[in-house]
């Protein structure tokens, strides 16, 4: 288990089991679910489920960032307590808290600095546990956010209590299934709710323990069929009687029916009945045939309260903005999502069904610039069983491309297979926002060319490809607007900033693909050629400069005429940086303003 990575720096007098022992069991799956919703609602750290045994606290589910050790459950109930309402108690920073150490630093476990529990109670009030959630930074809770916690700590309780019924249930079905047929056989008229029926009469004879079942005495039921099917609730006698009669004929091995059936005070019970012909004539004809009756009554109300917990946990992850996923990599490769809820409508424009058997519709989507990230990454979360974390592209018929991120937590399967829990939220707002930001850091706002800094970086990365090529050369062009001082003397700043935008366009108009072109300082600007010698520069300089004089800016109703200077250098080799370039482009602009402006000069040309 790893260590926590909680920053947390007070320490508590005593601690609880010690991290080695933060083992969740298999299996839980919808405790799990609670979790990590809880996790996700309330935006924190961790949130987990300990179950109260006989020598205190046992993890049950864990989501988010692993604590050192297990909190102290402060919502268990006080001795002689009666109410059956669940505690919730609520530390806001556990610095300030004695409970927790006091501000006392030096102790043997280092807590979060926020801490919220809200205990598990069952519904004859025993205390079952607690749900905790644990975060980095002090914070509290609302009166609507503790009765949430309240609620899905409601949840758990009852989840924890139907799997302790169900558990017993189990017990008792699978002892039942366990003896076979022979068994039921050997205990018949014991109380196992046996019976036995004369096909050709007619007659069904019941033992005692079948007759308490209904709550009828021994002399209370007759042994007649048609009596028999009197009981049979009415909705299920069509049911019941073709399953047997599928029997009789001999197209099934045994007779397995689950019915109501009326009790002695005209309720109903859901029993699961059994049998099996032992006895037919020559021609295969039934005569007799045995089972056993089974009071499921309680268990199927079991199963009606667990698909009631599960449809309302779908519906609550159905309400969460984003796709709640389970993923499973099989070890022969295949991949599908056995579970995915309906905010994949949205995410991925598919439905749950159409990636229940196979992701390939959902890899369809993956844009092709990200397909091979997207694939390596879940490889390399299934090898290591570390959580996937990855943004990433999406192109969709209608919403078209989208940013995505998703984050799961991986698990290895008995079969070898690999199942991750996650869920994938839509990020293409931010991703917009931190394109534009990346923008705003690289674009200068007056000319909307590249700024000295991201112009640097461009050209540092030509220097760095002539060096690699040995024999490619690039051009530097360093252009200065004549006069621009008496511009601004004379219209003023606006005007002049108006001219420098300007001419940014005529020099964006002939920048061609590759080029590297940015706005140096005041008037000042530079680019760059790749694969550009020194005539060509010229040859390019010259259509900056004509376009330049062809262009006048217009004011008003005034058109004010603009020149420029350039200065030409060749990048070299040995070059120890691009200013180096840069600063001879701008010793030859500067030979081009004492030369009487409007004019090209090459550094190194004194001519």
């Amino acid at each position: 288990m790893p260590a926590s990575t909680f920053s947390v720096e007070d320490g508590i007098v005593s601690a609880s089991p010690a991290a080695s022992n933060l083992a969740i069991p298999a299996g839980d799956a919808q405790c799990q679910a609670l979790t990590r919703l809880a996790r996700a609602h309330f935006g924190v750290a961790t949130a987990l489920v300990t179950v109260s045994h006989a020598h205190g606290q046992r993890l049950q589910a864990l989501d988010g960032l692993p604590p050192d050790v297990l909190p102290p459950n402060l919502s268990g109930p006080p001795l002689h307590a009666t109410t059956k309402t669940a505690k919730v108690v609520v530390v806001p920073d556990t610095s300030d808290d004695e409970r927790f150490g006091g501000g006392r630093s030096g102790g043997a476990a280092r807590w979060p600095r926020f801490y919220a529990t809200c205990g598990l109670t069952s519904a004859d009030g025993r205390h079952l546990g607690a749900l905790y959630l644990l975060d980095k930074l002090p914070r509290n809770l609302d009166d609507a956010q503790q009765n949430f916690l309240r609620e899905l700590a409601g949840l758990i309780a009852h989840g924890l209590e139907r799997e302790q019924a169900l558990a017993t249930l189990r017990h008792r079905v699978g002892k039942l299934e366990a003896s076979g047929e022979l068994m039921t056989l050997a205990l018949a008229g014991s109380e196992t709710g046996t019976w036995d029926r004369d096909v050709v009469t007619g007659k069904i004879d019941y033992s005692p323990a079948w007759k308490s079942m209904l709550g009828y005495a021994e002399h209370e039921v007759s042994n007649r069929i048609e009596d028999a099917y009197l009981r049979v609730h009415p909705d299920d006698l069509a049911y019941v009687q073709a399953t047997m009669q599928s029997h009789f004929e001999n197209k099934t091995d045994s007779y397995v029916v689950e019915h109501r059936i009326r009790c002695k005070d005209g309720s109903y019970k859901w029993i699961c009945s059994r049998g099996k012909v032992v006895g037919r004539d020559s021609d295969g004809h039934a005569l007799r045939m045995v089972g056993t009756s089974t009071d499921i009554t309680a268990l199927r109300e079991t199963a009606a309260q667990l698909q009631q917990s599960i449809e309302m946990v779908t519906n609550l992850t159905n309400e969460v903005p984003g796709m709640v996923f389970q993923y499973r990599l099989m070890s022969d490769g295949l991949a599908f999502f056995p579970y995915a809820s309906e905010g994949i409508r949205n995410i991925y424009e598919l439905t749950p069904q159409q990636a229940a058997t196979s992701a390939q519709t959902i890899d369809a989507l993956i844009d092709a610039r990200d397909w091979v990230a997207y694939r390596e990454s879940l490889e390399e979360s299934a090898a290591s069983l570390l959580p996937w974390h990855l943004e990433y592209r999406v192109r969709l018929p209608e919403q078209g491309l989208r940013w995505r991120q998703g984050d799961a937590q991986p698990r290895r399967l008995d079969d070898g297979s690999t199942l991750w829990h996650g869920f994938i939220t839509d990020v293409t707002d931010r991703k917009h926002i931190e394109a534009e930001l990346q923008e705003l850091a690289t674009i200068d706002f007056l000319t909307q060319l590249p700024n000295r800094r991201h112009f640097m970086v461009q050209s540092e990365a030509e220097l760095a490809r002539i060096r690699r090529a040995g024999s490619s050369v690039a051009a530097v062009l360093m252009f200065d607007l004549d006069h621009f001082k008496a511009l601004n003397d004379r219209w003023g700043h606006a005007v002049g900033d108006k001219a420098l935008s300007h001419f940014a366009a005529l020099l964006r108009a002939e920048v061609r693909a590759g080029d590297i072109v940015g706005r140096i300082g005041g008037e000042e600007f530079a680019m760059v050629l790749p694969n550009t010698g020194a005539d060509a520069a010229i040859t390019r300089a010259a259509c900056v400069q004509q376009r330049t004089s062809r262009t006048p800016m217009l004011h008003g109703d005034e058109f004010i005429a603009l020149t420029v200077s350039i200065g030409i250098d060749i990048m070299r080799t040995c070059d120890v940086g691009v200013d180096q370039s840069l600063s001879r482009g701008d010793r030859a602009l500067y030979r081009a303003k004492e030369r009487g402006r409007n004019r090209i000069e090459i550094y190194g040309d004194q001519t």
